[in-house]
């Protein structure tokens, strides 16, 4: 067969192609439970480990330290950890013996490899610290999905350092990757809880009647308990089981977790934690959002992917060191793709989406976990986006206007990022539109696990460049720059 080397035609910007690759990993491992069966299965291996003599409990463990101990920070804890967990489910009383619970935890332990079949989809903002960062450099972090065994995603992250002469330098990441849990002491906010649970239409007699046993701000446990007290107290208001399972499962959806002291962001990873993420955690699109007092709190919109609908979902953290991760409610909090602007405009935040998987619409709201109309933006226009256009993470403000990368599906589901720039006061009027793609795969670029595509999920802006980071056809990811006042030209030309 002879290849045909073709690229359609694309704006004929100057769009410089970074040294940067980063490819699958099944090296990168972490420790899940590993607990099949049930709680009869659990029960026939606790027999067979508890009928062990001491002396061959003490030489299996041995050889299991010799093989995983070097592949993750503490390996006895991990065991230790899974043995109560599993023993819990069964019911069953833990051995005094701690290397027998730790040979135990080692059955109801697995390796799952994040990386193993991608590493796409990236999203970059400036990193939160920026000390001794060299003169004219801008220190960045990075999130990817990382797609491993099943096809489950989960977001792994790395940071670097955009130096003099457009170069981007990435740090070495540690010996283990390491995953995060959720935290305990997660408080939830009363007003904004019932707001949801309402939203969810769950009866408003028992919401009213459990908010007013809690305070200001409850815990899960202190829910919990407000929901068995009022159920006790008035079961009325429950003649369905669901009643009392949606309120609890707002409380598990809408979690926090806090990254180890001694983490570096780079060696963790945020594995699915609830129902909503079972199959994965999709698309980061981060955003650095500026308050008005100058404050700013990192968001990031993500897809939560259950393994038979997607729903979109909104991270929120100050330092990537503590993170909350919040369900996002209202008839238009839909599909894939919502990308929430850096800041508000004209007092009321405003996010960029694809409600109907085929057209770019804008989304007002006053509060950032509710969203409920939309308007359309942009339709396909070019032969390039004519199946369907998206954004590809948050606007990028300028003197010009909001910048806003887009991508587009073509002919043979070919993928391609475009740019579009709107006005900073009215981000619903359209200043330009590039009739050809910024960004179209190469020859080498279009081969992977889906061909034809390139997609980002978030740029940024550093001097007079911006530096675009891409995902190759769903399996690797590169970057690219591209100067902006040439860009921005382009798009105000005949303004």
């Amino acid at each position: 067969m002879i290849r045909k080397s073709f690229e359609p035609p694309a704006s004929g910007l100057d769009i410089q192609r970074l040294p940067v690759r980063f490819e699958k990993d099944g090296r990168r491992v972490i420790t899940r439970p590993f607990i099949v069966g049930g709680e009869t299965r659990v029960r026939s291996v606790v027999d067979r480990v508890m009928g062990l003599p001491q002396r061959e409990v003490e030489a299996v463990l041995s050889q299991v330290r010799d093989r995983f101990a070097h592949r993750h920070r503490d390996i006895d804890q991990v065991f230790e950890q899974h043995c109560c967990t599993a023993l819990a489910m069964a019911k069953l009383v833990q051995p005094s013996c701690r290397n027998r619970r730790l040979l135990l935890g080692s059955y109801f332990t697995m390796e799952y490899s994040v990386a193993s079949s991608a590493l796409f989809n990236p999203s970059i903002v400036p990193h939160p610290d920026q000390t001794n960062v060299p003169a004219g450099g801008k220190r960045l972090i990075m999130s990817l999905r990382a797609t491993g065994e099943g096809h489950i995603s989960s977001i792994v992250f790395r940071t670097g350092v955009i130096e003099t002469g457009h170069s981007v330098e990435f740090d070495a990441t540690g010996p283990f990757s390491r995953p995060v849990t959720q935290s305990p002491d997660r408080r939830y906010e009363k007003k904004l809880y019932r707001r949801k649970l309402i939203d969810m239409a769950i009866d408003r007699r028992a919401v009213d009647r459990v908010m007013d046993a809690l305070n200001d701000y409850f815990t899960f446990s202190e829910l919990d308990r407000a929901i068995d007290a009022t159920r006790t107290a008035a079961p009325e208001l429950f003649p369905e089981e669901t009643t009392a399972d949606g309120m609890r499962w707002l409380g598990r959806e809408n979690y926090q977790i806090e990254m180890p002291d001694d983490a570096d962001i780079s060696d963790v990873v945020i594995f699915p934690q609830s129902e909503n993420e079972a199959r994965g955690i999709e698309d980061l699109r981060l955003v650095p959002f500026v308050e008005d007092d100058g404050t700013t709190t990192f968001f990031g919109t993500y897809t939560a992917f259950n393994g038979f609908q997607v729903l979109p979902q909104l991270m929120e953290t100050q330092d990537f060191h503590r993170i909350q991760m919040h369900t996002l409610n209202g008839r238009c909090a839909l599909g894939k793709g919502m990308a929430l602007f850096p800041r508000r405009i004209d007092g009321h935040y405003v996010m960029c989406s694809r409600i109907d998987g085929e057209n770019l619409y804008l989304m007002y709201s006053d509060i950032v976990h509710f969203w409920e109309t939309a308007e359309l933006l942009h339709a396909p226009k070019h032969p390039w986006e004519f199946t369907q256009i998206g954004n590809c993470g948050s606007p990028l403000e300028t003197p010009e206007g909001w910048l806003l990368l887009t991508h587009g599906v073509g002919p043979v589901r070919s993928y391609s990022i475009g740019a579009m720039l709107l006005d900073l006061e009215d981000p619903g009027r359209v200043i330009g539109h590039l009739d050809q793609p910024m960004i179209i795969p190469t020859e080498e670029e279009r081969e992977g696990y889906v061909p034809n595509v390139v997609y980002t999920c978030g740029a940024m802006i550093h001097q007079d460049r911006l530096y675009v980071p891409y995902a190759i056809s769903d399996s690797a990811t590169t970057m690219a720059c591209v100067s902006l006042p040439e860009l921005l030209a382009r798009l105000t030309r005949g303004r």
